[in-house]
């Protein structure tokens, strides 16, 4: 491979996927700007990139130069392709048709015409393929050996990409007790194929297109940031800034600089004027979590800026114009709150322009923790350079009969830990950091759970219940439930 070709040790024409690796984007659009890439390196005219499922014994084409078809699939040792996923060796063929391995049948259905292809496994640090990398009719010659050495090292790559997104989960879950039906995810970081989730993302989908006002309501740890953060980044404002202000973290006397900065002279050390958070996200995103714990002073000063789009600093007099979009979120009753005036009722409806409502874990099925459990645990077995490969039977039924009031959080927590505390190659039960209270109750559920109880009355005896087996340690309470120490302070309170 020429000198070129690489830049800081990278494969030239995969650079920009990265940037599109550490945010939200809908993960065909990461796959398909990596296979655009590949193509014009390798000057090739079509490209594909297929993916095992190791449950049917078949690769699949995922992102392809495909328009005639949805999609390609081959089973193990079919075509060039499968011979490929099965051998593991790369083909270069300058002749298809004289290959007895070349299969016909795809060019009659789309009446294109293959005259020479290359094709490259592409495989996980383990070393295992996970996945094919095929380029069809070089546009000048053939594909030679320095084509074969790049398309190595792009496959490589793609190895790299794949594994560094939540996709990754699924293919590892493929084959195994706990794997879901079917490969099926949307967002990169966003884990889960359920129906609950399926209609999250059409929200997504819709929500992006536009830039109006979105409230993302659910329990805490559901995963609220990263839903808005999706949103931002799949939008026409995706380059610009995505700024967060949590008015949970934040003392209630410090949550208006935050937003609106100062002037200079503002108050005692103000010695310089400092832009609020609305300034930051100027042409982007600003995310406000936890919108209810908004002291209601501040709130007319926020309508305000929804409506009109100014403001002034704390302590100044000059109007700042600012445009921006708007995502908050809350795990509280708004509409509760509005109703004993702790929220403003004209706020409230400036704010639900397109209201989101996240499942909790519990409503999202099985299918949907086994693949949230993959994904932490391969995310924490590199961060923590430990040799486990999976969980035991047992350890997987209990966390399927949790109840998981800490939501995603909880169990991000609870694969962390158990990575850190298990000496062996399996997680086992007693490696999950549960409440021993809630281990006696998952065998039976159905038994030891009183439905005529209100889902506020259980959350209280869970917290309760968490607490008497932490000793009262609040740290270690709130990292059971996968909530902030803040969050337990008021749920005790």
């Amino acid at each position: 491979m020429t000198k070129e070709s690489h830049v800081h040790g990278r494969p030239r024409g995969l650079i920009a996927v990265g940037a599109l690796l550490e945010r939200g984007v809908d993960l065909d659009i990461v796959l398909s700007t990596m296979v655009d890439e590949v193509v014009e390196r390798l000057d090739a005219d079509r490209g594909t990139l297929y993916l095992l499922d190791r449950d049917r014994g078949q690769i699949f084409s995922k992102v392809a130069h495909l328009p005639e078809l949805s999609e390609i699939r081959l089973e193990l040792g079919q075509g060039v392709a499968g011979t490929v996923a099965e051998s593991g060796k790369l083909v270069n063929q300058p002749d298809p048709y004289a290959d007895t391995r070349f299969e016909k049948s795809v060019d009659a259905e789309t009446g294109y015409t293959t005259h020479s292809m290359l094709v490259a496994p592409i495989r996980d640090s383990s070393g295992d393929t996970i996945g094919v990398l095929q380029v069809l009719n070089k546009r000048q010659g053939l594909f030679n050996a320095d084509d074969e050495e790049a398309i190595i090292a792009l496959a490589g790559h793609a190895g790299q990409v794949i594994e560094s997104t939540s996709l990754y989960a699924d293919l590892k879950l493929r084959g195994s007790r706990a794997a879901p039906r079917h490969v099926d995810y949307r967002y990169n970081r966003i884990v889960g194929a359920s129906e609950p989730m399926q209609r999250v993302y059409s929200l997504i989908d819709k929500a992006a297109a536009t830039s109006a006002t979105v409230l993302l309501l659910g329990e805490s740890g559901t995963g609220k940031g990263l839903i808005a953060r999706a949103i931002h980044v799949n939008s026409d404002r995706r380059d610009a800034p995505f700024v967060t202000v949590d008015c949970a973290s934040l003392p209630s006397s410090l949550i208006e600089n935050e937003l609106f900065g100062h002037a200079r002279g503002a108050f005692t050390g103000a010695d310089r004027a400092v832009p609020g958070k609305l300034e930051l996200a100027e042409g982007g995103t600003v995310f406000i979590d936890e919108i209810g714990e908004l002291p209601l002073a501040l709130q007319s000063k926020l309508l305000r800026v929804i409506q009109e789009h100014e403001f002034e600093r704390v302590g100044g007099t000059k109007t700042i114009r600012v445009n921006f979009r708007l995502i908050a979120a809350t795990n509280r009753n708004l509409e509760a709150m509005v109703n004993d005036g702790s929220f403003r009722a004209d706020l409230f409806y400036r704010i639900r322009v397109v209201p989101m409502v996240l499942p909790p874990l519990r409503e999202r099925g099985v299918d949907d923790i086994n693949r949230l459990t993959e994904h932490f645990l391969d995310v924490f077995v590199k961060k923590h350079k430990r040799q486990i490969r999976g969980l035991t039977r047992e350890a997987i039924e209990v966390l399927h009969q949790h109840g998981w009031p800490g939501n995603i959080r909880e169990l991000e927590n609870c694969v962390e830990s158990a990575v850190v505390l298990s000496d062996e190659e399996l997680i086992s039960v007693n490696h999950l950091a549960l409440p021993r209270s809630g281990r006696e109750m998952v065998v039976t559920p159905a038994v030891s759970i009183n439905l005529s109880r209100t889902l506020a009355e259980m959350e209280r005896d869970y917290v309760q219940a968490v607490m008497q087996d932490c000793h009262g340690n609040q740290s270690e309470a709130a990292r059971r439930l996968g909530i902030s120490r803040n969050t337990l302070a008021r749920k005790i309170k």
